[in-house]
């Protein structure tokens, strides 16, 4: 079964890591998707997340793009919310002048943060009611089609960078669907409403300028080894590591050990947070490539969207190799 191959970068800061470390590993991730052949990486808005360093979404996209040369770089996503449509248009207006061709805009409505950051952000509570009316303004502004009189994005008019909508209800399956824009499911960490969001997507899908016919994108969370017990042992550690995440909340929070939380993955709340990762295809090449097929033929996705979820990078470069060749039925 042939589906295109993308990628989820959240630019990870692992244990003992600096931030200008985790941004180099970017810059190896995608360049080794661009050699196995991937589509397209995207980089997702996150703020006050330790472990996360892609919150200034659109300089990375840049970074990353002038050390890769054919692969499209883009945002998964931009919370649109927390911006101005204009200044939006603008950055990546400009990163299209910079590279033609290549460059995407997701967009979501969500914060990407707790309340308190939101607030931090001068975010209006209100603005996530603004989002569709937002979407249209950023693109009028891209097709050099401004619908605020006497005002233009400048880089941007004329540059078409395509949009993507992201989301993971209803609500985001409904607007790309009205607007003609391919749909980002979040499925990697929101899995329970995916069949019903994408199939109201594909029911009232409206063709646009930007997009004939509907275009799925399906989020999965991928480790892939050369051996399947390091793979399941990289992914019980991942998992552990979002739990505990999810744990600790502030700097007087306890720490707590891998026993505390296989402990609290057993309880009704614990299984409810490992439900998040459903969508996970974990194993060696054999395992993940029964695992993929069967989530594409359930979701008859167009695209995957992968989460390489090792937390060291070079167990996530390896992931990227071997799931592209499992995928393609070569051997790495």
């Amino acid at each position: 079964m042939t589906v295109a191959l993308s990628i989820l970068d959240l630019a990870p800061i692992a244990p003992g890591q600096t931030v200008r470390e985790s941004f180099a590993g970017s810059v190896r991730l995608a360049q080794t998707a661009e050699k196995h052949g991937y589509t397209r990486v995207w980089y997702a808005e996150h703020h006050n997340m330790p472990t996360i360093a892609s919150s200034a979404t659109s300089v990375l996209v840049g970074h990353v793009a002038g050390q890769t040369s054919t692969i499209r770089l883009g945002s998964g996503g931009v919370m649109l919310p927390n911006h101005s449509p204009l200044t939006i248009a603008e950055q990546f207006g400009t990163l299209a002048e910079l590279y033609p061709g290549r460059i995407d805009l997701g967009l979501g409505r969500a914060p990407g943060s707790d309340q308190t950051t939101a607030r931090a952000m001068r975010r209006d509570p209100r603005a996530s009611d603004q989002f569709p009316q937002d979407v249209m303004e950023l693109q009028a502004y891209l097709r050099g089609e401004s619908i605020v009189p006497g005002v233009q994005a400048i880089p941007g008019a004329g540059t078409n960078v395509p949009l993507y909508i992201l989301g993971s209800s209803l609500f985001g399956a409904g607007l790309a669907a009205a607007l003609g824009l391919p749909y980002a499911f979040a499925s990697h960490f929101a899995p329970d409403s995916l069949y019903e969001a994408i199939a109201l997507y594909r029911r009232d899908f409206t063709p646009s300028a930007q997009l004939a016919e509907p275009h799925v994108i399906v989020g999965v969370n991928v480790i892939t080894a050369d051996d399947r017990a390091d793979a399941v042992r990289q992914f019980e550690e991942t998992r552990r590591n979002r739990v505990r995440g999810m744990l600790t909340r502030g700097p007087a929070s306890p720490e707590y050990t891998d026993q505390q939380v296989d402990a609290f993955l057993i309880t009704a709340e614990g299984r409810q947070i490992a439900n998040m990762m459903r969508y996970s295809a974990v194993g060696d090449p054999a395992d993940v490539r029964v695992f993929l097929d069967d989530f594409v033929a359930s979701t008859h996705a167009d695209e995957l969207i992968i989460a390489h979820a090792s937390r060291n990078i070079e167990a996530r470069l390896r992931s990227v190799e071997l799931t592209a060749g499992a995928m393609n039925g070569v051997t790495v």
